[in-house]
């Protein structure tokens, strides 16, 4: 059981529940930020008086005395006769108030939005294999990821979701404002399973990738995707994304939104191990040993073959989306079944020629080549 909070001790640490301590309000929730027993504290109100405020009230103590996951907030204490919680305090908000705010979302650069996507994926893979029963959040958006000092995102909004999974719960209050992050099967069925969570993982990936409103999100990325033109929608907020990433990035969170949930991947398999290697993923700062090119001259990273470490002869585009020397490709093809970066298996083994990076990396030694003497 959390800590036990006295109703008084909660009055005095918001002033009488003053509004000038509101900082959220959201149907019949409210939150305070707080001074409590000498710590910074946010403090959730529900409505005691409301059968879905009681409902939640449980389902959060019963959640997080299951739980605990670096990237899942921390509930403090509690107070039963008011129906409140005490967490600890995120500064940075939520992640929707970054994706929302273009003056904000430029501080998501690419290397901390991918990071982000490792944190939700980590988290939401310890509560799907949580014993002895899976625990769904069902509420996965970004105002309900929450960000640290260090920009570090933790999920929170455990109450409403598991609502949803409580047979015993007769309210038929839609409890997310925004629908497209919800799975459609859950919509049509209201049957939800760990599948449903991928479903809304897919959708905040692809907000963290183009920075737009999550509304048609998913057809934007499969048009542009169908029209060889993913780039243009890519968040450049974020910086210089790194290429083979964009198109990862792009084709996992499409599978993880295809309609039917038998299609979706498991989180625990390959997509993991995808996401972490763009997680730990450096750009190689030394330029690569060929004859032409000194080695004080900065050399462009996506250049460089990820297999052979030396810049690009004759670039081919493998089935995982990203470019490598032809031969070198061509080498792996025959020993492996599965992508050089991600380790995921591949669609097929065609190599397509990528001639407008040849004639950019011919152009850019021709270039430099006076700078050899």
């Amino acid at each position: 059981m959390p800590c036990q909070f006295s109703p008084s001790e909660l009055e005095r640490a918001t002033e009488d529940f003053s509004t000038s301590l509101k900082i959220r309000e959201c149907g019949f929730v409210s939150v305070y930020r707080g001074v409590l027993r000498n710590m910074k504290v946010d403090i959730k109100v529900l409505r005691p008086d409301d059968l879905q405020g009681r409902s939640q009230f449980a389902q959060e103590i019963a959640i997080h005395g299951r739980v605990r996951h670096p990237n899942i907030v921390t509930l403090l204490g509690a107070c039963s006769q008011s129906s409140t919680l005490v967490y600890e305090v995120l500064p940075n908000g939520s992640l929707e108030d970054f994706l929302s705010c273009a003056d904000k979302r430029r501080t998501l650069t690419w290397k901390i939005r991918v990071r982000v996507i490792a944190e939700i994926c980590s988290a939401l893979i310890f509560l799907h294999e949580n014993k002895p029963d899976p625990i769904v959040h069902g509420d996965l958006k970004p105002a309900n990821i929450l960000l640290d000092a260090n920009l570090v995102s933790k999920l929170s909004g455990f109450g409403i979701s598991h609502l949803l999974i409580d047979p015993k719960s007769k309210s038929t209050k839609q409890p997310v404002e925004d629908p497209t992050y919800m799975d459609p099967e859950y919509l049509a069925t209201r049957k939800i399973t760990p599948q449903s969570d991928v479903y809304s993982f897919g959708i905040v990936v692809l907000r963290l990738l183009t920075g737009k409103p999550s509304a048609s999100i998913k057809k934007i990325v499969e048009d542009v995707i169908a029209r060889e033109d993913l780039k243009s929608v890519v968040d450049t907020s974020a910086g210089e994304w790194h290429e083979g990433h964009i198109y990862q990035l792009a084709d996992l969170a499409v599978s993880c939104t295809e309609q039917s949930s038998r299609s979706r991947p498991v989180l625990s398999g390959q997509l993991w191990k995808a996401v972490e290697i763009m997680r730990d993923f450096k750009m190689t700062s030394s330029p690569p040993s060929l004859s032409l090119v000194r080695d004080d001259v900065s050399t462009p990273s996506h250049f460089i073959c990820a297999i052979s470490q030396e810049i690009m002869k004759e670039p081919h585009i493998a089935a995982d989306g990203f470019t490598y020397e032809g031969d070198s490709i061509r080498l792996w093809l025959e020993r492996n079944a599965t992508s050089p970066m991600t380790n995921l298996p591949l669609r097929h083994r065609e190599l397509i020629p990528n001639l407008g990076l040849r004639s950019a990396i011919q152009e850019w030694i021709q270039q430099h080549r006076t700078l050899l003497h």
